[in-house]
C-alpha cells in the first residue's frame, strides 16, 4: 500500500524547501527555510514512527547537520548526497538504515555498472538505494545527476528498472522537473514506475495535497510511496498536514 515517506533536504547547512529544476552553484529558488536544525525534524518523524524517509545533502556545507540526523534516530532514516564507494560505509555506521547514490555512478557521463557491482560489494544490496531521478525529454525520463543539472543518456524504462533492481534495495525517484513546484505529480512516471518496479520505491516531485497520495496509490497499485515537500506544513507549506499524512498511512499500512 502507498505510503507517505518524510524528508529533510539539507542545502547550505540548512533545512530547505527548493524548486528542484533551479538548483546550481549559484543556489535555488527556494520555497521554504527553516528556522530549526535538521535534528528537530528527525526527532518529529521518530516520536510519530514515520520510516524510510532520507535526509539528502544538496550540495556542501551540509555534513554536520546530515550526521547529526543519522545520529539522532540510527537506522530510522536513509541518507543521500556525495556517497561513493570510499565513504558509503561511514554513513552506515553513523546510522543511516541505507545510502543513496546516484552521480558517483556515472564516469565520463556514462553510468558504470563497475561502480555499482562495487558499491554492492561494499555496502551489501539491502543497505543500498539508487537515486534515479530524472528529467523529460520527448516523452522519455533520462536520470540527471550534479543536482539535476546534467541529463544523462541513461533512460528510466523498463528495461533500466529491471537491471537495476538486481543490485539495490529501494529506488528514490525525484521529477526534477516538477520537484518543489506543487502543481501536481508526474502521473505517467508514476505508473511506469508501479507497472515496472519489484522493489520498494519512493517517488517525489509536484505533490500538493492528500488526493496526490490517493492518485498514486491508484496509478501505482499501492506499489509506489510519495514524498511530501514543500506542499506540507512542516515546511511552510498550506496543501497537507503532517497530521494528514500519519492518518493516511495509518489508515492504509
Amino acid at each position: 500500500m502507498t505510503q507517505f515517506r518524510p524528508c529533510i533536504d539539507l542545502h547550505d547547512g540548512q533545512v530547505k524547501q527548493i524548486v528542484g529544476g533551479s538548483l546550481n552553484d549559484e543556489g535555488a529558488k527556494t520555497n521554504f527555510v527553516s528556522d530549526r536544525d535538521a535534528t528537530y525534524y528527525a526527532d518529529l518523524y521518530q516520536q510519530h514512527k514515520l520510516v524510510g524517509g532520507h535526509v539528502i545533502s544538496l550540495g556542501g556545507g551540509n555534513q554536520e547537520q546530515a550526521m547529526a540526523v543519522l545520529g539522532t534516530w540510527p537506522g530510522g532514516m536513509q541518507y543521500g548526497g556525495g556517497v561513493n564507494a570510499d565513504n558509503a560505509l561511514a554513513y552506515i555506521e553513523a546510522g543511516a538504515s541505507h545510502v543513496i547514490v546516484t552521480s558517483w555512478l556515472f564516469e565520463n557521463g556514462q553510468f558504470s555498472w563497475t561502480r555499482l557491482a562495487q558499491l554492492k560489494e561494499r555496502v551489501g544490496k539491502s543497505r543500498l538505494i539508487l537515486d534515479l531521478s530524472c528529467r523529460q525529454r520527448n516523452n522519455s525520463w533520462f536520470i540527471a545527476t550534479n543536482r539535476w543539472q546534467t541529463i544523462t543518456n541513461t533512460e528510466v524504462n523498463p528495461d533500466t528498472l529491471q537491471r537495476l533492481a538486481q543490485y539495490c534495495d529501494e529506488f528514490l525517484i525525484h521529477s526534477a522537473d516538477v520537484e518543489g513546484l506543487q502543481a501536481g505529480i508526474d502521473a505517467p512516471l508514476v505508473k511506469l514506475l508501479g507497472e515496472h518496479c519489484n522493489i520498494a520505491v519512493t517517488y517525489a516531485g509536484g505533490a500538493r495535497s492528500l488526493a496526490d497520495l490517493q492518485q498514486v496509490h491508484t496509478l501505482s497499485q499501492g506499489k509506489v510511496d510519495l514524498t511530501i515537500g514543500s506542499a506540507l506544513d512542516i515546511f511552510g507549506g498550506t496543501g497537507i498536514t503532517l497530521e494528514q499524512c500519519i492518518e493516511w498511512n495509518q489508515a492504509h499500512p
